[in-house]
């Protein structure tokens, strides 16, 4: 898909022309919509490309044609094993064109889109760049403290649970984790070396705003790092938990096994064809029955002595 946005009289609004200070979006574009930016761009069509490896690490990278390429990593929820992920987002930047290549749709490039991020230019291609990290680092932290939550619910079904089904949640929740951390350290290199480096002609407030996403994101390598670390323990604690309980699901049914027995073994016994105390007297059946009962009590109250109900 191929969206083309401009910024006129500080409204963003949508055209079909890649005219100079335009942003072109792609998502998931077909090889026809890749050839169309290159030819009416000049952009290297491997800068193009690359953002659409999934597997493609942040990092920055500069053509001797004043193209800059910039990749970050940024959050995504998934419907499959993993219920957060992380992708690439590359930005490409010229001196005409302003231009951003992902694999799917992300959230928070439509309230770019629609004109809802305040201060928006797109013909500004430092600051853009900067308020797309800026929301990228805010999304992380939005995305960590619904982990964090869903951590807490699955903590109280936990407690009372002898299933396997929250421990694989705990699971999915720690790889979101470690894809978070590992994410978030390597887009840290990258805003690094952006506030180092000449890859981008920087004004003073555009230099505030980058130390700010480096700030914001250092606080989501945090938060990434204690959620992480409080997982692993918890989950560790909780295999323990359940495996207790299957004990003590275990030691209650073998107690119920052997007061159940008694009576049956009593009742085998005079269930033989042989000779047998009672057997001519009326009340024999409630001597019998007397007897299982005795023993069930006293095999009852010898358990609760030994904890085993």
């Amino acid at each position: 898909m191929l969206k083309i946005y401009l910024t006129k009289n500080d409204e963003i609004i949508s055209t079909d022309e890649m005219e100079k200070g335009s942003w072109i979006h792609l998502i998931n574009p077909s090889e026809e919509e890749l050839h169309r930016v290159t030819e009416s761009t000049g952009i290297t069509y491997d800068f193009l490309k690359y953002p659409l490896d999934d597997e493609e690490r942040p990092r920055v990278e500069v053509e001797d044609n004043n193209q800059v390429l910039i990749i970050v990593n940024v959050p995504t929820i998934q419907q499959k094993d993993v219920m957060y992920d992380t992708i690439p987002l590359g930005i490409v930047l010229t001196e005409d064109y302003f231009v951003t290549v992902c694999l799917q749709h992300i959230d928070f490039l439509k309230e770019f889109s629609q004109g809802k991020v305040k201060g928006l230019a797109t013909f500004k291609k430092t600051r853009f760049v900067f308020q797309i990290m800026h929301r990228a680092a805010s999304l992380y932290l939005k995305y960590l403290r619904e982990i964090n939550k869903k951590t807490d619910e699955i903590e109280s079904e936990l407690q009372k649970s002898m299933r396997n089904k929250e421990l694989i949640r705990l699971l999915d929740l720690e790889k979101s984790l470690v894809y978070f951390t590992t994410s978030l350290r390597s887009n840290e290199k990258v805003m690094e070396k952006l506030l180092r480096g000449k890859a981008l002609k920087m004004y003073e407030e555009d230099q505030d705003l980058l130390e700010d996403v480096i700030v914001e994101n250092k606080q989501a390598i945090e938060m990434a790092d204690i959620y992480s670390n409080i997982l692993s323990g918890m989950m560790d604690a909780f295999a323990s938990i359940i495996s207790n309980n299957v004990n003590i699901v275990m030691k209650f049914l073998t107690a119920v096994t052997i007061v159940v027995a008694l009576p049956t073994m009593v009742a085998s016994f005079f269930g033989m064809n042989v000779d047998l105390p009672f057997q001519n007297s009326a009340y024999g059946f409630f001597i019998v029955l007397g007897i299982s009962l005795i023993l069930s009590v006293l095999s009852i109250m010898y358990l609760t002595k030994r904890n085993m109900f």
